[in-house]
This record gives structure tokens, sequence and C-alpha cells, in this order.
């Protein structure tokens, strides 16, 4: 069986979008499965990584022509069409059994013009904004239902909604009992803050900012982690050398679910590591950093499953962070179990 991801990461978009289709690849690869990548050289792009993996990127340039048709059309690099057709020169020598698009910027009129070339499509989406043309659809949206894409996608579509589904690497299953054991005693130890792969804004330095003035406890340990495509990242390492408590910033980790089992408490934005965070209960401090993040944070917000909050608001929560802590970590642990991925699976072989 073959597989073919078309999924893009550059400093704009970040890199959820082929974090989360790597977790997929590997565990098809598991299975046997001839895994593929198709992505656009954009700036701050995962091509490397991918490769790292063990994957084979066909590689796309990025263009100046683009549409305007879709929200995010401005990230494709290109105009849907001509995207189609790169594609296209690509899928010739052999079609493909799925094609799986994790894009905001490609809709159903890149993937009928694809049809001929796959037998089956999956769309990992997040958004619910734009219709597609396919056979399997996955939104791993805590509070997502099958109604907010009944006029989105075919009637014989099967649609994977929920955090259930969510795509997390075997790793987070493996720590999460261990994390939500260590949760019983109501420490306050260990700080991690991780705002994205990318964080162009650099939200990362302006909660760096706020700790200066934070009155934490004596012997708090803070760790950053950031990609190393991360605009910012001279400048945090910089900021966080100034800080009074003991801190280290990390590039690039590759062991996140056992940094985040042994933190106390989490400084993080909404996207794609919510759900990491959450199947390991830890209580996190949660910003809005891009506006497709707000279904996310305000649906689990209201569960009490993070402390969605302003960046002034920072500091407050963490000094009251006795009153919230255990609630919202027991809240969160209840929005995923880490064992989506083998949900996702059953679906494609």
């Amino acid at each position: 069986m073959k597989i073919v991801f078309r999924v893009d990461s550059s400093l704009q978009m970040g890199v959820g979008h082929v974090m989360r289709c790597l977790t997929l690849a590997q565990a098809l690869k598991d299975n046997g499965v001839n895994v593929e990548f198709i992505c656009r050289k954009h700036k701050g792009n995962l091509i490397d990584k991918i490769y790292s993996n063990g994957f084979n990127v066909h590689e796309l340039e990025v263009l100046e022509e683009i549409d305007d048709k879709l929200t995010h059309s401005h990230w494709l690099g290109a105009a849907q069409q001509q995207d189609a057709d790169d594609c296209i020169d690509i899928f010739k020598v052999k079609k493909t059994d799925w094609l799986i698009v994790d894009h905001y910027a490609l809709d159903d009129q890149w993937q009928k013009r694809l049809k001929p070339y796959y037998e089956k499509l999956m769309v990992i989406d997040d958004l619910a904004d734009r219709k597609h043309q396919c056979d399997v659809l996955l939104d791993q949206n805590f509070g997502r239902s099958s109604q907010d894409y009944k006029y989105l996608v075919p009637t014989s579509a099967n649609l994977l909604m929920g955090s259930e589904y969510a795509l997390l690497r075997p790793e987070f299953e493996k720590y999460r009992q261990y994390s939500l054991n260590r949760r019983k005693d109501e420490k306050f130890k260990k700080l991690l803050i991780n705002m994205g792969g990318t964080d162009t804004d650099n939200i990362t330095g302006k909660v760096i900012e706020r700790l200066q003035i934070t009155k934490l406890p004596k012997d708090v340990e803070i760790t950053i982690v950031m990609g190393k495509t991360a605009p910012h990242l001279a400048s945090v390492i910089i900021s966080a050398n100034k800080l009074p408590h003991r801190s280290e910033v990390k590039v690039d980790v590759d062991n996140m679910a056992e940094l985040m089992a042994n933190a106390d408490i989490a400084i993080g934005a909404s996207g794609a590591t919510t759900w990491e965070r959450c199947c390991l209960g830890l209580p996190t401090i949660q910003l809005i950093t891009a506006y497709n993040q707000e279904f996310i944070a305000s649906k689990l917000n209201k569960i009490n499953a993070i402390k969605l909050v302003e960046i002034d608001d920072v500091v407050e929560n963490l000094e009251n962070f006795q009153y919230w802590m255990k609630s919202t970590g027991e809240s969160a642990s209840k929005v995923t179990n880490g064992s989506g991925i083998k949900h996702v699976l059953e679906c494609l072989v």
C-alpha cells in the first residue's frame, strides 16, 4: 500500500500540520505502508525533518501567483490549479492508494482535479470552513461534531470528530499514567513554556518579560522549548538567561512527552500541543496565538481544561496556582487518552 501526504510548514503557518502528519506517517510505516510526502519549500519548512524520519519528500517551489479564494490561500505558495498540476506530475508515475491532505489552502476543487490519481482521500482539518470531496475527514478538535461538516463533505464520508482521534505520538499514551500519578502531589517546581515551533510573534519573549516580575516559588525550574526555525530563538535564549530562576531553552526536542509529564504547570499556545498536554493532565495557562485556535481554546476553557488568559494575566494565574492547578489538570486529562492514532489507522489499513 502507498500513501502520500500533501502538507506544508513555514514560519507563517507553523509546524503543527507536518508534525501530526509525521505521527500518522510513522504509524503507517510501522504497519508496512509505503509513505511519501509532497511539500513546498516555504521559509521555515520541516522538509529536512521529514527526510530525517526516513520518508521521501517531493519538493515543490514557492511561486508568486496565488489564489484569493480561501481565507488561507496565501499559505499555499501557488494557485490551487498550479499546485494540483505539480502534484499530478508526481502521481503520474503510480496511482496512490490514499492521499492525505492537511492544508487550509486546499479544497474540493484541488481534490477533484487529483481524483484520477488516488483511490481514496483523507482530509485533516480544524476549521470547517470549506468544501471537501473526501472519503474520510478527521477534525481532532474537542467539541467538534459531524454537523459542522454537514454541507461540506459527501454524505458517504466517514467523519472522525473530536479529541478522541487526536494524532499523538505513542510516547504520550506511554507517559500518561506516570504523569497523572505524579500530579496527586500538588507541587509547583517545574514550569514548561512552549508557544509553538516557530512563534513568529515572539510570545515566548513576552511571557519571559512577565516572569521577571512574577513571584514564583524560589526553587522553580523553567524549561522553554522552541523549534530551530523560530526567528526569535537567539533573543529568547538571552532573555531566559536573565531570569531569576534556573532556566533552560531546549531546541527541537525529541522527548516532549517526558518534559510535559515531569512539568507541574505549562504556559502554551492553543495549537496542536494542546492535546499532548491534555493527555498528560498537565495544568496549562493557555494563550491564543492565531485566530484559528479560538474554537479549541473556547471549548476547553468552558470545561476548565485550560486557563485561557491574555498575556497580561499570566502573572496573576502563576502566583495563584494553588487555586486552579489540580482541578484544571484533572479536567484536561479527560479530553483525550492518547490512543487516537489507533482509531485513525483502523480507517486506513
